[in-house]
């Protein structure tokens, strides 16, 4: 026998330490209490009610001692009772004691108290019994001509719940509320009776609203939104009804309640595609966006915007890239998601015709948040920075304007913006290596063609630049700096020493950095800052990368310049490889990789300027120059090197569309032949946000798989009571469907199921006690609420007390359910620059030693993918070949808007054919939580059996 779950309207909340009710002390109560006692004792009858219990000798007793009291806090209680009492027999007939509760509802629908005739009728609009409705007819239409209005609209909705489920009841519904509708003056009980008709007889609404087309202006707003929903689905039954309405939509598009308005918005965009119509939409949606105050709803609309420009086809994209300016003026709001998606909508509506204007406001913001003292100001910069870098890519055009915008941010000490800037110009150099008039300035110009090794027409400028900073005058003032940090260091000490700054490499692995090996201050420096001291403080002093960098740049440069020129450049060179050579032992020195990178680079140099007297000058001009050309362009090529503002989870959030596939003898539907009926085969906008917002987040295969694959066996096969449950997980709730089955030859009573959890989770609904006869089956349903991404465990028990005299209690323990933290996390994309800060932010490390059977690098890559519900960040070009050796950065998001980040490295011997893979994972995250519990995934994944199927060989 399966419990059919009754209907609920009402959530009560009870605390759970509650002592157990004596139920003669609540008849007592009931019954001789004063009005004090007798609230508490009906609070405490209705949570035992919820609870599921079962007290049909209190009815009675709340009929005769209860019922008759005028108390408008007892009033309210009862409606709540006689809401979630049981109204029917077990055969389903109607109890006889709900007779005379019938008559209290017909008083109190005549009761002169305008609240407690209010709180009757919205009462009535939850039975489901006509047996108790028909009695009380006359007085529900007799409340239509009540004095007050909150008794009037509240009869029109009790009138329209009634007739949607017992038309018999009142089948002339429709033609009262007209007539009703007709003379009042009411908004509200206006609203509920066009809100009737528009869902039970639209012919009249249309009659009504015809007539008064005019005057749609001049009605509320709440009566607005129902007539906007009117013409949306008229329009959408019966097409030929646009040019009707039309001009009452765009009448409604000034109307003065937001909400209004953005109704009215994106009905207009499904009842015309012309540009003109569009345009009034968006620029309806902008000034929403531009006014409203709380930041969800510009999400929202900003969302809509994107998405009109996704769907409006030609028309959009005609008329959507005159607003892109306009779009601009979102950018005054605080919160930086909405800068975010203000800005890559406005990139991607702006055209070359205001691409320069688009530069100009990008400037003023970056001035405006540089003064700016809130915590995402620096965050802000970066972001405006990327936007410029992809306006400059997108209108080669902008790209003199785009520079020293770019430039004057270089300086601001943002470290993350100047990162960004560096890139641009790197980018910029190799998509314009030509750039005339202002396109990139001096400053900006030597300083990227250092970083490429490629000068153009400034070759010289270049090497002077390089040889001012890293010459000899540079290497004085090094040493004057040495001696002065000399000084300091033999000076007593005033305060503790500079503990060693943890930095991370861009494959994950640690590199560690004293304070001694920074360049040193303006400050400490004095006069050192000028010209382009701390340029040459890097290039002398800072780490050996630096120095090998500058050395790659000189011997590229020595093949462009002229001979003596290349000549200069190739010593200096060799000059900054000897000193760092040198002073090997203070900072570390040069690896070994960089030393024989360094020595091939001045080599190849010297052989392809013709200094050395070697051969093979136009191989090494070709390997140096052409060759780094074609590397960095398939590395800019790359996707994950464009300027992204917006992470591609946001991407993968909206559904994908998918090509629909059509039988070859299938029919042709012309919807302008097929009427009225092919409306069914369209979509009701707000039938799909309807479902879109109650089917929460989608869970892939599983649903596809359906129910079965999420049994969780919780008893053994020869326990008295037998348990599964299906575990649905959707959003922030888990839904425990248990099926209990009574194996006995007794009947069971009071069986329930006793749930607790363990981490993050809390239990919100206990399942009902139930009785089950011999052989039996009941079905319990419990709910838990998530609070966070991490691992939980559900466990308990089932109780139940066996009919007859000694009424022995039972308990069977369940198995635990584990809930796993792969239901709540999803692949994300992140930039690597943001991968890299977020590592270093993070506080809690969870390192994972490989332990595994498998012997491909990738194969174990990508069960660990499927396993762990992550994405790899490292581009597939760079995980191709087989080196014995990988390394890769991997990435989610939880569903709470929490980071996961992970870095592989594994390797294979190579002197050990057929060794299984080892290495480890290294888990970070900003919780504890959630690092150990991707680290159990991992080591669970690991421990797993990972059997490859075996080939099918014929029978001999």
């Amino acid at each position: 026998m399966a419990v059919v779950e009754q209907p609920c309207y009402t959530l009560i909340n009870f605390p759970t330490d509650l002592e157990p009710c004596n139920e003669m002390q609540l008849k007592l109560d009931l019954e001789k209490g004063d009005t004090k006692k007798k609230i508490e004792a009906l609070k405490k009858t209705i949570g035992i009610i919820l609870s599921g219990e079962k007290i049909p000798g209190l009815l009675m007793i709340i009929i005769r001692f209860v019922l008759p009291l005028q108390d408008h806090m007892i009033k309210k209680l009862l409606l709540i009772f006689w809401e979630i009492v049981p109204k029917t027999s077990p055969d389903g007939k109607l109890l006889q004691e709900m007779i005379l509760v019938c008559d209290a509802y017909r008083k109190d629908l005549q009761h002169p108290n305008e609240f407690i005739r209010g709180s009757t009728l919205r009462f009535l609009c939850k039975l489901k019994e006509p047996e108790l409705l028909e009695p009380l007819m006359p007085a529900i239409r007799s409340c239509l001509e009540h004095r007050h209005s909150y008794v009037r609209r509240n009869a029109v909705l009790a009138i329209f719940t009634i007739y949607r489920n017992f038309e018999f009841l009142i089948p002339d519904a429709p033609e009262l509320v007209a007539n009703f509708l007709e003379t009042e003056q009411d908004m509200s009980c206006k609203r509920n009776a066009f809100l009737m008709l528009l869902h039970a007889d639209q012919e009249r609404a249309l009659t009504y609203l015809s007539s008064r087309l005019d005057n749609v202006h001049s009605f509320g707003d709440i009566l607005q939104l129902v007539i906007v929903e009117l013409i949306y689905k008229v329009c959408h039954t019966n097409p030929s009804e646009r040019s009707r309405f039309i001009r009452t939509v765009y009448g409604l598009l000034n109307a003065s309640s937001a909400a209004v308005r953005y109704e009215a918005a994106g009905t207009l965009v499904t009842l015309s595609n012309a540009p003109a119509a569009i345009k009034a939409a968006a620029a309806c949606y902008i000034d929403l966006v531009v006014k409203e105050s709380d930041n969800n709803v510009k999400l929202i609309v900003v969302g809509r915007l994107g998405a009109l420009r996704a769907e409006g086809g030609e028309g959009a994209a005609r008329a959507l890239p005159d607003l892109a300016m306009d779009v601009l003026r979102v950018l005054a709001s605080s919160d930086l998601d909405v800068r975010k998606h203000t800005l890559q909508l406005a990139l991607e509506l702006v055209s070359a015709r205001h691409a320069e204007e688009l530069v100009q406001v990008l400037r003023k913001e970056a001035a405006r948040a540089h003064s700016a003292d809130h915590d995402d100001a620096a965050k802000y910069r970066q972001l405006l920075v990327r936007a410029m870098h992809k306006a400059a890519l997108k209108f080669p055009e902008v790209a003199g304007s785009v520079a020293p915008a770019l430039l004057e941010l270089l300086g601001e000490g943002s470290e993350a913006a100047a990162h960004d800037v560096l890139l641009f110009l790197r980018h910029a150099l190799h998509a314009f290596p030509r750039p005339q008039g202002p396109h990139l300035p001096e400053t900006g110009g030597v300083r990227a063609q250092r970083a490429r090794g490629q000068a153009g027409p400034r070759r010289a400028v270049a090497a002077r630049a390089v040889r001012r900073h890293a010459g000899p005058r540079a290497r004085r003032a090094a040493r004057a700096r040495r001696r002065h940090r000399g000084r300091r260091r033999h000076a007593p000490e005033s305060g503790p020493a500079a503990a060693p700054r943890r930095l991370v490499t861009s494959d994950g692995t640690y590199a560690t950095q004293s304070a001694f090996n920074l360049p040193a201050s303006g400050a400490a420096e004095g006069g050192a800052a000028e010209g382009g001291a701390r340029l040459g403080g890097a290039l002398l002093e800072g780490e050996s990368f630096t120095a090998v960098c500058a050395c790659s740049a000189l011997a590229k440069l020595a093949l462009k310049l002229p001979r003596q020129e290349a000549a200069r450049a190739l010593h200096l060179a060799a000059v900054l490889l000897a000193r760092h050579k040198q002073n090997a032992g203070q900072r570390g020195g040069l690896t070994a990789d960089d030393m024989e990178h360094a020595a091939l680079c001045v080599q190849a140099g010297l052989a392809g300027a013709g200094l050395g007297g070697g051969a093979g000058g136009a191989d090494v001009r070709r390997a140096l120059l052409d060759a780094s050309d074609a590397a960095l362009a398939a590395l800019l090529a790359l996707p994950d090197r464009e300027p992204h503002l917006l992470e591609d989870v946001d991407k993968e959030r909206e559904p994908k569309r998918q090509e629909q596939k059509v039988e070859i003898e299938t029919g042709i539907t012309f919807s302008q032949l097929a009427g009225a009926g092919a409306s069914g085969s369209q979509h009701d906008m707000f039938e799909l946000a309807l479902n879109k917002a109650l089917q929460g987040r989608s869970g892939g295969e599983a649903i596809d798989r359906g129910k079965l694959c999420r049994v969780r066996q919780l008893t053994g096969c020869s326990d008295p009571v037998y348990a599964e449950a299906i575990v649905s997980v959707n959003q922030y709730d888990i839904v425990l469907d248990v099926l209990l089955v009574n194996q006995t030859d007794d009947t069971l009573q009071n069986c329930c199921v006793e749930l607790a959890t363990l981490g993050e989770l809390r239990l919100v609904e206990r399942a009902a006690e139930v009785v089950l006869a011999p052989r039996d089956f009941a079905s319990l349903r419990a709910h838990v609420k998530v609070a966070s991404t991490e691992n939980g465990v559900i466990f308990g028990n089932v109780v139940y007390e066996v009919t007859g005299a000694s009424m022995d209690r039972g308990v069977v323990v369940l198995n635990d359910i584990h809930i796993d933290i792969v239901d709540f996390i999803q692949p994300a994309h992140c930039s690597d620059a943001d991968f890299r800060q977020m590592w270093a932010e993070f506080e809690w490390e969870n390192k994972v030693s490989v332990n595994t059977n498998m012997t491909d690098l990738h194969e174990y890559l990508q069960h660990l993918l499927a396993s762990t519900n992550m994405k790899c960040l490292t581009p597939e070009k760079a995980l191709s070949g087989q080196c014995g050796f990988m390394a890769a950065n991997l990435y989610a998001r939880s569903i709470f808007g929490e980071d996961a980040l992970a870095n592989l490295s594994i390797e294979r011997p190579l002197h050990k054919p057929g060794a299984p893979v080892l290495g480890h994972v290294r888990i970070r995250a900003k919780t504890q939580g959630m690092a150990l519990s991707l680290g159990d995934k991992i080591n669970m994944m690991q421990k797993a059996s990972h059997q490859k199927p075996a080939d099918p060989t014929p029978a001999a």
